[in-house]
């Protein structure tokens, strides 16, 4: 089953199609890069969960005795196969999956402020292996689609749906510059860890709100840096040993984007710095994590000698 057509006749559909199948072919190669993740997603199909629970804060899929050992064991070398594991927690047959992000501790901060997506058409840009889009599922949107250009989380996301079975998820091979082909589509739109890496960010959430419909919503939440000034930082090579960050900007410069960009109703509803306690290396991801983004004599500072991320989450409408 797909997802175009339960898009609003609004959406581009044979644009969409277009692009879809396009890369459908291009991941489908028989390419060391993409069988590398192909594979052990075809290998957790076969494993069709019976006990699904989105609701706690690690994504259950399966129950520990739905699956022999052996089973179990031949599951977790094909959960591992996607590793670094950016996005979690999650439980699969009893495997606990330990991510690098806390991933629930930002859902916490925002469930509360999660317009009614009962019945909505949801999108979800940069999903990741799809943990977002899993814990809004006991709310029973009609249609969640994310995109994500990452041939790597998109057959993780792929894997633990095909053992999850959630038919109202999707995913696809898309980035945030494609929302002109989804006008007045969405009535809730995610926006999470993305608008820092687009060199032009008011173009982008101006193309946001174009894909929401009349009254939708966007959440949005961002790396930013503290302080009640109307500016952005703009660094050099790396922020924070990330390449590809354009503007940090303080929670007030956001706003004033999202205002310029034609939203209303704009309000931060929270912001903290971030810490070790919700991004660090794990057995899940064996790589470099926040500690050592910041300078270790002081934390106040990244190794680059710029401000020490916040994060800010933001709550704004369509009119």
């Amino acid at each position: 089953m797909n997802y175009f057509d339960q898009l609003p006749a609004t959406a581009s559909h044979d644009e969409i199609i277009r692009i879809h199948d396009e890369r459908q072919r291009w991941v489908e190669q028989e390419k060391k890069g993409f069988l590398r993740y192909r594979r052990p997603y075809e290998a957790l199909r076969k494993f069709p969960a019976t006990e699904v629970d989105c609701s706690k804060d690690a994504v259950k899929i399966g129950g520990v005795d739905e699956i022999s050992k052996t089973e179990q064991q031949e599951v977790e070398s094909k959960l591992r196969d996607f590793m670094p594991w950016r996005k979690g927690p999650f439980s699969v047959y009893g495997i606990d999956v330990n991510a690098e992000w806390q991933s629930q501790r930002k859902w916490q901060r925002l469930v509360q402020h999660l317009p009614d997506i009962q019945g909505k058409i949801v999108a979800d840009i940069g999903c990741s292996n799809g943990y977002y889009m899993f814990r809004m599922t006991p709310y029973k949107p009609k249609l969640v689609i994310g995109f994500e250009p990452s041939v790597q989380h998109y057959y993780c996301f792929k894997g633990l749906n095909s053992m999850a079975r959630q038919d109202n998820l999707h995913i696809d091979l898309l980035g945030v510059e494609h929302l002109p082909l989804f006008p007045d589509c969405f009535d809730v739109l995610f926006l999470m860890g993305i608008i820092y890496h687009r060199s032009s960010p008011v173009d982008t959430l101006r193309n946001v709100y174009s894909s929401l419909q009349n009254g939708g919503t966007l959440i949005l939440e961002s790396q930013a840096i503290p302080g009640e000034s109307e500016t952005a930082l703009f660094p050099g090579k790396t922020y924070a040993k990330v390449p590809g960050t354009y503007f940090v900007p303080t929670g007030n410069c956001l706003q004033n984007w999202l205002a310029r960009a034609g939203f209303s109703d704009i309000e931060l509803f929270c912001q903290h710095p971030m810490s070790s306690l919700e991004q660090r290396r794990t057995g899940w991801m064996e790589f470099e994590s926040y500690s050592d983004f910041i300078d270790p004599q002081d934390p106040g500072k990244t190794v680059e000698g710029y401000p020490a991320p916040t994060r800010v989450f933001i709550r704004a409408r369509k009119k």
